[in-house]
């Protein structure tokens, strides 16, 4: 077993992170976070605004389970939990070997409006980031307009792409009456 995230038997025990005067801990979620990320979702209206027209709904959180990308496959599905202090705090959504292999896409990466603004969210990049090893690409979306998102990915080193006219394909899910298009973000980590 190795520890890095990106690999088939990443440790379910997760990993810390270091950020001065916090108490933060990576892992995958379990059955007894459904409760926390029913909350953080609620707390992240802005963001579910942002990207969607509409507040999180019942089914958002049961649906991060199973939602992926045309052709991504179940066992390239990743999900964390950042707990701060033993609080769920953030979510990342991510999926191995997509949109190419080797290749990771980030589909969600949420941060509770409490935890925002305190360094965590870079921390937890960079954590990942070097935990993914030999990836040569990470690619994220942020809602067109979502400025604090495009500032985030620019200062990781990601380079942005112009809107897309039209909102992304939701197969797994319902489209919002408010969502629009999407930046789409590069972040090439060696020639692939």
């Amino acid at each position: 077993m190795t520890d890095g995230w990106m690999s088939d038997g990443w440790m379910s025990d997760g990993w810390t992170i270091d950020v001065p005067g916090e108490r933060v801990r990576v892992r995958e979620p379990g059955p007894a976070d459904e409760g926390p990320l029913l909350t953080l979702f609620e707390e992240c209206e802005d963001w579910f605004l942002a990207a969607t027209g509409l507040p999180s709904g019942p089914g958002d959180v049961q649906s991060l389970f199973y939602a992926l990308p045309e052709g991504a496959r179940p066992e390239d599905k990743v999900l964390l939990v950042l707990e701060r202090d033993g609080a769920v705090a953030g979510l990342v959504d991510a999926v191995r070997n997509h949109p190419e292999p080797g290749a990771v896409a980030v589909g969600l990466f949420l941060l509770a409006p409490w935890a925002r603004g305190r360094g965590l969210g870079r921390a937890l990049a960079e954590s990942l980031l070097t935990r993914a090893g030999q990836v040569p690409l990470v690619t994220a979306t942020v809602p067109a307009g979502w400025h604090c998102g495009e500032r985030f990915l620019r200062r990781l080193g990601f380079t942005l792409h112009a809107p897309s006219p039209t909102p992304p394909e939701a197969p797994n899910r319902r489209g919002g009456p408010g969502e629009g298009g999407v930046r789409r973000a590069e972040l090439r980590l060696r020639d692939g």
